[in-house]
């Protein structure tokens, strides 16, 4: 199993992301107006967001920077493809 760094931090987020997720389900069930549904929507793919780049960010400053401060060139060329193969993946779902 590959050695991951902590994301403790960002279980916090989660959870108030999936708070969020709960009242939008209320907001539904109780049939509240489509504009107020679609704001707090947004306000939740906005929090995964940046629940998504502190991941990024964290994956980068110790994966990334580990393969790179070792001797392995295959190792670095993993990370690349990697990284690669992740920017591609989220510009697809952007778009």
């Amino acid at each position: 199993m590959k050695e991951n760094p902590s994301h403790k931090s960002t279980l916090d987020a989660l959870k108030r992301i999936e708070g969020q997720v709960r009242g939008i389900q209320k907001m539904v069930e109780g049939k509240r107006y489509c504009i107020d549904i679609l704001t707090q929507l947004s306000a939740v793919g906005s929090a995964v967001a940046r629940v998504q780049d502190k991941i990024l960010e964290r994956h980068l400053d110790t994966c990334v920077t580990k393969a790179f401060m070792g001797e392995s060139k295959t190792d670095k060329k993993k990370k690349i493809d990697e990284v690669i193969k992740l920017l591609k993946t989220f510009r697809k779902s952007t778009q």
